[in-house]
């Protein structure tokens, strides 16, 4: 199945995809109404409206540095995963959307990076908590607020995971346990971006990398992984034979595929893709 991923609402129904994500909320803290034709996708931690109009809201690390976009390594800024108020509000944000489609996807979930959060709150909550491990603590709080996400989902929980398959990377990183989460979540989207796939040998490599992690067999004709992932490709301003290239090892490993941001563009390439298919040729990751 091919999806599309947008924030344009007029291209949730855009032959030839199965399937549309549709930005309720993003990381700039725009905001949309969910769609019922679309899965509703809500960027819970990363918020730079949020964080701008309220310093208060940002993770900071043991020396007070707050976890902002004017600072090396976050494309974003980030909430603290902690804060009631906010996260009172993604769940009202989260209800909305299954209100309008059962599917949502989750996105942006997880602390900024190692060592965030000591803000007064979170180091008072690790104090008063059975942990005495700050890693186990933030897996913790991210499992419940997954947990509680999606019991306010009544179809299908989709959870965005940072591209890192290597063993305990995302636990150490963000605080995601996958195993518990897994608990709560029917489907894991990887997004794989290039803005080229001139090469695909590492999109193969990170692919394979959750597919083991997932529980699925090495032998891509083996089995699925437990816990079923898909794959998101960027599709902007990507040449067409390299779109499909991607495409087509994304295809061996992931459950499904979905495109990023230009569904004209990966409109052209799965129709090229299909008509190439038509003529006889035949496409595997190398």
């Amino acid at each position: 199945m091919y999806g599309v991923v947008t924030r344009n609402a007029e291209e949730v129904e855009m032959e030839p995809f199965d399937v549309a994500f549709y930005e309720v909320k993003d990381v700039t803290g725009r905001a949309a109404a969910p769609l019922p034709n679309a899965v509703n996708m809500v960027s819970c931690f990363g918020d730079n409206a949020a964080a701008g109009e309220n310093p208060e809201l940002v993770p900071v690390d043991e020396r007070g540095d707050p976890a902002t976009r004017d600072r090396e390594y976050f494309d974003w800024a980030y909430i603290c995963p902690t804060h009631p108020e906010y996260r009172e509000g993604l769940f009202e944000i989260i209800e909305d959307c299954a209100a309008e489609n059962g599917d949502v996807r989750l996105d942006d979930v997880g602390f900024p990076r190692e060592g965030f959060c000591r803000c007064d709150r979170c180091r008072r909550l690790f104090d008063e908590s059975d942990h005495t491990a700050w890693p186990e603590w933030r897996a913790e709080v991210i499992t419940r607020f997954v947990a509680e996400a999606a019991s306010r989902i009544p179809g299908r929980t989709l959870l965005t995971l940072y591209p890192d398959p290597y063993p305990a990377h995302l636990y150490e990183r963000s605080g995601l346990d996958i195993d518990a989460l897994a608990d709560h979540v029917d489907e894991f989207v990887v997004p794989l971006y290039d803005t080229a796939y001139g090469t695909t040998y590492w999109l193969e490599a990170i692919a394979r990398g959750f597919r083991s992690r997932l529980g699925g067999d090495y032998d891509v004709h083996g089995a699925p992984p437990q816990t079923p992932f898909s794959i998101e490709l960027y599709a902007v301003n990507v040449d067409l034979d390299d779109l499909i290239g991607a495409t087509e090892v994304a295809d061996a490993y992931a459950k499904d595929v979905f495109f990023g941001y230009d569904a004209n563009n990966a409109a052209a390439a799965l129709r090229r893709k299909d008509a190439d298919g038509r003529d006889g040729a035949v496409h595997r990751p190398e």
